[in-house]
């Protein structure tokens, strides 16, 4: 957290604990970056002093509580501003923003841009979708709801009991501050815990930049609506500290709801379950230590009985002394013809791995050669094959078409064949309708009855008055009797009747005269008789 601040103005402080001199203040903080030119000449830079020195010239006849560099870059300085009251917050604003500085030595100006800070500090949207969407939370058990608020960076001073004479923070003045809000179910201080740092292999001993020693708590409430409370109350405020003789300093503390499950009831045995284990080495290594400390006094025991042995074994050395000047003579002298053999040896030895390197050598470029020559016929195979293959391709398309062609022609054959047929179909069906045409008229002979003939003519019959029938290119037929039509458009006459043949040609029967039109280079005849019966036959 940040250095604890002296506060001038408590005009907005808002109580908290004031039996404890406790208040939360409004944060009053804001950005400000400063856009910095491109640096035309090599060894010229811009001082961030100078810069600080002229924002906060600009501001006039107020001042900044503090003022630090948050970040800096070649191309921006970005600062961290803050002010006694929200009230001056926009007078700042309109002194800084969209303002222009203007340095010694560099001819741009610096643009100024400033904005309110933005707090980092969760919504209620924040830990209803949390506790929402965490899979292993059960909202109907403390600690796994959003009841706990998990704090940081509170000066241990300002929470330790008065009169104690100690700055370790107490239980029991957290809860006495922070119950405003609501029934407090549970909280923990995890420094408070010696053996804590060794369960989570945390430190939870902080300083701040002033030297105050912080620390960090959890808060768990009974209530929904404490919780609710607590953080309405928290946001965007700082913690103030207000003395028996009124000065005021005030520090910045980091506020949270707890995700971890902290102080439910599994986490809370677990760590009773952890810190009973851990007792109970530390009951083991002290033990350990009882057991060290009577080693160390049996060894001191035996280091002196060790040296009396060392006085005796010195005078055995002092006898052996003499013994081993002997021995290192003769060991000296043997040493030296040891190694010249083992100079001898060496040098066989050497040349012995120079030949070894040599067909090594000789080896590896024969497989390299070998290997080369087999990359080579590789390749070979391969482009012979890739020849292979284009020219099956080729032929395969060349096949193709002469198969496409052949389809084309089969197809045109086909359609020519089909509309010979259907000509030839289509003078079959115009035969057999005049065949059919003829027939019906030759069939409709009537006995003393005018009858309508192919084109709307009349004839008669035995005395009855017989109009002349026109065959089929115009021509007129007369008889006594009735007119009859051949197979193919003839007229036939019986007993003075005249009939139509075929093609214009004539025919006649018993003496009487036909003619016919149209008819064959051979007509066929057909002959009518008069029999007893008033009907006519063919």
């Amino acid at each position: 957290m940040a250095a604890a601040t002296i506060v001038h103005d408590t005009s907005e402080a808002v109580e908290l604990c004031a039996a404890l001199g406790l208040y939360l203040k409004p944060i009053t903080k804001m950005s400000i970056s400063v856009a910095l030119p491109q640096l035309k000449q090599p060894g010229k830079s811009i001082s961030n002093w100078e810069v600080m020195e002229r924002l906060k010239a600009m501001v006039h006849s107020h001042q900044f509580s503090t003022l630090r560099i948050s970040k800096s870059t070649m191309d921006f300085i970005r600062f961290e501003g803050e002010v006694e009251n929200r009230s001056l917050v926009k007078a700042f604003l309109a002194c800084l923003d969209g303002k222009t500085i203007k340095l010694s030595g560099f001819s741009d100006i610096l643009k100024v841009r400033a904005a309110e800070f933005k707090l980092d500090f969760p919504t209620r949207h924040d830990w209803d979708s949390f506790f929402r969407d965490a899979k292993d939370m059960n909202e109907t058990l403390p600690g796994e709801r959003p009841d706990t608020i998990h704090l940081e960076g509170l000066p241990c001073k300002w929470f330790a009991p008065r009169d104690s004479g100690s700055e370790k923070p107490s239980e029991d003045v957290l809860v006495r501050v922070f119950r405003k809000f609501g029934d407090i179910r549970n909280v923990d201080i995890p420094m408070l815990d010696p053996y804590r740092e060794e369960m989570t292999g945390r430190n939870f001993h902080t300083f701040s930049f002033g030297g105050h020693l912080n620390f960090e708590a959890y808060v768990q409430y009974c209530e929904y609506a404490g919780f609710i409370q607590a953080m309405s109350a928290l946001r965007g405020m700082k913690l103030m500290f207000k003395g028996d003789d009124g000065k005021a300093v005030a520090c910045n503390i980091k506020v949270s709801f707890d995700s971890t499950k902290h102080l439910s009831d599994a986490s809370i045995k677990k760590r009773q379950l952890e810190r009973q284990k851990l007792q109970e080495l530390e009951q083991q290594r002290q033990e350990q230590k009882r057991r060290e400390k009577e080693a160390e006094e049996r060894l001191r025991a035996e280091e002196r009985k060790q040296k009396e042995l060392e006085e005796l074994e010195r005078e055995r050395k002092r006898e052996e002394k003499l013994r081993r000047r002997e021995q290192r003579q003769r060991d000296r002298e043997l040493r030296r013809s040891q190694k010249k053999l083992e100079k001898l040896q060496a040098e066989e030895q050497r040349r012995l791995q120079e030949k070894i390197r040599l067909e090594e050598r000789k080896l590896l470029l024969a497989q390299r050669n070998l290997q080369s020559i087999r990359l080579v016929a590789e390749l070979l195979s391969r482009a012979k094959a890739a020849r292979l293959q284009e020219r099956e391709q080729s032929e395969e398309r060349r096949r193709r078409a002469r198969q496409e062609e052949r389809r084309r022609l089969q197809e045109a054959e086909l359609r020519r064949v089909e509309e010979e047929k259907e000509r030839a179909l289509g003078l079959q069906r115009r035969e057999r309708e005049l065949r059919q045409r003829l027939l019906s008229i030759l069939r409709c002979g009537v006995h003393g009855v005018s009858d309508v003939g192919l084109r709307g003519q009349r004839c008669g019959v035995h005395g009855v008055s017989d109009v002349g029938l026109r065959g089929p290119r115009g021509q007129r037929c007369g008889s006594t009797g009735s007119a009859l039509r051949g197979p193919r458009g003839q007229r036939c006459g019986v007993h003075g009747v005249s009939a139509v043949g075929l093609r214009g040609q004539r025919c006649g029967v018993r003496g009487v005269s036909t003619v016919g039109l149209r008819g064959p280079p051979r007509p066929r005849m057909y002959r009518v008789r008069m029999m007893s019966s008033p009907s006519v036959r063919q």
